[in-house]
């Protein structure tokens, strides 16, 4: 776990130095954690630090083990981004508008998991201004030791992941685990929010497709009556209902208020 949470501050390192300190407030939560933002160089102290108390603490490690322990933090980084930020719901949407519009590989697969990430880096600032401020800082400036921060990391993560997370889910899986009911939501372990926290992401993106299948599936219905009542059977509905269904998208600006409506659902 300590090896994730590693890879997540690193993550999340790497996001803030991207994006500058200048970068603007997402919302509230981060104007009132001051939005300060660590550079690149708070990323190598970050990592030496780390793996030389790892170091210390048992001698017998050597820098090429400590390569290893960084690159494996580096391999699983993927794996935490998709399953502990807004990355499923948001690129599971996007999958489903190219689908209702039926332009095929337009936008292309990468064009939409790059807009997914960014988006996501987007909802996920406060959460990362959150961790700089009550693990990243305090740790490089030796006011707390690794342990500390990866606990305060792990906080500022689950506060995010209980927002999102059904209740109904995370019954579930308390249920499966055998594991009682905490006193407090930030007591549940990991092991059982994050499945929960995925279940509900997926639940949530495929309601929101559902609904964006709605308005699309209406014109190619009327294109197709229109076509079969004007004999015009061998011609495609598909092909006919395409133009229509741009047209629609672009003038409600789809891709704007698409992406507006997902970064308000995770406020």
């Amino acid at each position: 776990m300590k090896l994730g949470i590693l890879s997540f501050l690193i993550l999340m390192l790497i996001t803030a130095s991207a994006f500058g300190a200048e970068a603007a407030p997402a919302s509230e939560a981060a104007k009132q954690t001051g939005n300060s933002v660590p550079s690149i160089s708070d990323l190598v102290t970050l990592v030496d630090k780390a793996t030389t108390e790892a170091g210390e603490a048992n001698r017998e490690w050597s820098t090429p083990v400590k390569l290893v322990i960084i690159f494996g933090a580096l391999a699983i980084l993927p794996s935490l981004l998709m399953m502990m930020t807004s990355f499923t719901r948001i690129v599971i949407v996007l999958a489903f508008i190219r689908r209702a519009l039926t332009t095929q590989t337009i936008p292309p697969t990468i064009a939409i998991m790059g807009l997914a990430i960014f988006l996501t880096l987007y909802t996920m600032a406060p959460t990362f201004s959150r961790m700089n401020e009550q693990a990243i800082k305090p740790y490089l400036e030796n006011k707390i030791d690794f342990k500390a921060a990866t606990v305060q990391a792990t906080e500022s993560l689950k506060e995010f992941m209980l927002r999102q997370c059904r209740q109904a889910d995370l019954s579930l899986f308390l249920q499966m685990a055998k594991a009682e009911a905490p006193k407090q939501p930030t007591e549940v372990g990991m092991h059982v929010l994050i499945p929960a926290f995925i279940i509900s992401e997926f639940r949530t993106a495929f309601e929101i497709g559902c609904l964006l299948f709605i308005p699309f599936l209406l014109i190619d219905l009327v294109i197709s009556s229109v076509l079969l009542s004007t004999g015009m059977m061998m011609l495609p509905p598909m092909m006919i209902s395409l133009p229509f269904k741009l047209i629609l998208f672009i003038l409600v600006d789809g891709w704007g208020l698409l992406a507006k409506s997902l970064s308000l659902g995770f406020r």
